[in-house]
């Protein structure tokens, strides 16, 4: 939503693309970003059933498409 604007076309970003740069918490850009053991206690288990390197091709497409802001 706030990369591409509202899919649903149900809410007030319906059509608005803002271009924000956006990560999925265990891309490991953001990961970095995180205390630790606070990443372990609140996201570890999740990581540990998803397919991380997925996520990344998935993310890296979305973002070189719509994101105003990756200093290019």
């Amino acid at each position: 939503t706030v990369t591409a604007g509202d899919p649903t076309f149900a809410g007030p970003l319906t059509g608005v693309q803002l271009g924000l740069t956006c990560y999925h918490c265990c891309e490991p850009e953001v990961k970095a970003e995180f205390d630790p053991q606070v990443y372990e206690d609140q996201v570890g288990m999740m990581e540990m059933v998803l397919d991380v390197e997925d996520i990344q091709k998935e993310m890296q497409p979305i973002r070189e498409q719509y994101c105003k802001y990756l200093g290019k």
